[in-house]
């Protein structure tokens, strides 16, 4: 990681609320001009460590540094606080209108009135509140709030915006069209941007990198693919969605292909390992296919089992469907195909999934 791109940095940072160790973040480095998620689940100390790196808490020990210098005393920290931003989840607006909301912070900086004047109004326009200036802010939606919070952050300019869970409040549709247009501002802008969510949907579609949050600590970083695709644990697997884990052992390997043994089965995958060694695996629910014959003719895929359904749950767009193959699977399928398949719960059924789709998950020190 090349030393003139990281924008942000933290060494050794722990924090105790409360006589509890909240925090315990040995390094982390946020490089300048990306979108790095702070995921996990809620407790995870994820907005912690948001609110700490936005120096609205004060860490227990460790340091934090902008573009190589430390924060360590009053003005340094009034210097830092001035170039970045902060956006929380339930917008915090003055009781005046639109355009003094997103004003307030240029004036506070001294900019004269004419160039306010300008900024604000390109910042309105960038988030489809230009014609919500003159309104006060009591009467805006919960959506129309939260876009007025992002135009009074993104309208100064700064080197990093912290955005802490700033969806999660909102409707679907309203929540996709702010995604939607906050995408483009980032395209547009190239600013740095730490936020934190439970929801993977949000960090794939923003972030370039992915922290994975557990008790704390960062248990995974890298970018969204390698976090999805190749998670370092167990907990980190269930997390990102791999609602298959189970453990197995190497039976054989050759050019390139393992047998792993799990539950008296056989499941071929791809990747290198010495026969003996104990793993987990991971499948993702999308990559099972679901069959009522017992040889799918249609399949390339080398691991098939026959399995009994024991519980079918429906999630939006999709059902899970969970399996019984001698160890536990499960399958996401479209109603349509629910349909189709004519299955239900108790129902006898062919699973597969193909050997690329088989995730290896290490043991680590």
């Amino acid at each position: 990681m090349s030393q003139q791109r990281i924008i942000l940095e933290a060494h050794n940072l722990e924090l105790q609320r409360g006589g509890v160790q909240a925090l315990s973040i040995a390094h982390l480095s946020v490089l300048n001009g990306e979108v790095l998620a702070l995921v996990g689940p809620n407790g995870s100390g994820k907005s912690t460590l948001l609110l700490t790196l936005a120096s609205l808490l004060t860490p227990t020990r460790g340091e934090i540094l902008l573009q190589g210098h430390a924060l360590n005393h009053r003005s340094s920290a009034i210097t830092y606080r001035r170039s970045i931003a902060m956006v929380f989840q339930e917008p915090l607006l003055l009781h005046t209108s639109v355009f003094n909301n997103v004003a307030v912070g240029l004036k506070l900086r001294g900019v004269p009135a004419r160039c306010i004047k300008q900024a604000v109004e390109e910042a309105l326009c960038r988030f489809h509140i230009a014609a919500l200036a003159s309104r006060s802010a009591r009467t805006l939606s919960g959506g129309e709030a939260q876009r007025v919070s992002l135009a009074r952050a993104f309208v100064l300019k700064p080197q990093i915006v912290f955005l802490d869970e700033p969806f999660s409040s909102l409707d679907p549709p309203t929540r996709e069209a702010l995604i939607h247009d906050l995408e483009k501002v980032i395209a547009e802008t190239k600013t740095t941007i730490v936020f934190a969510t439970h929801n993977q949907e949000e960090a794939l579609r923003l972030a370039d990198r992915m922290a994975v949050m557990h008790h704390g600590t960062i248990i995974q970083l890298g970018t969204t693919e390698e976090v999805m695709n190749n998670p370092h644990n167990e907990f980190v697997a269930s997390f990102v969605g791999m609602e298959t884990v189970v453990h197995g052992i190497v039976h054989e390997a050759d050019h390139g292909i393992m047998i792993i043994s799990v539950a008296k089965h056989l499941i071929a995958a791809v990747g290198e390992a010495q026969p003996g060694e104990e793993l987990l695996i991971g499948v993702r629910p999308e990559n099972v296919t679901l069959s009522t014959t017992a040889h799918p003719a249609d399949s390339s895929a080398r691991n098939v089992f026959p399995a009994t359904v024991t519980r079918i749950v429906p999630r939006g767009l999709f059902y899970k469907v969970s399996l019984d193959c001698g160890f536990p699977l499960a399958a996401y399928v479209t109603g349509r195909s629910l349909e189709t398949l004519g299955i239900g719960e108790g129902s006898s059924v062919t699973a597969s999934f193909k050997a690329t789709a088989v995730h290896i998950i290490r043991k680590r020190a």
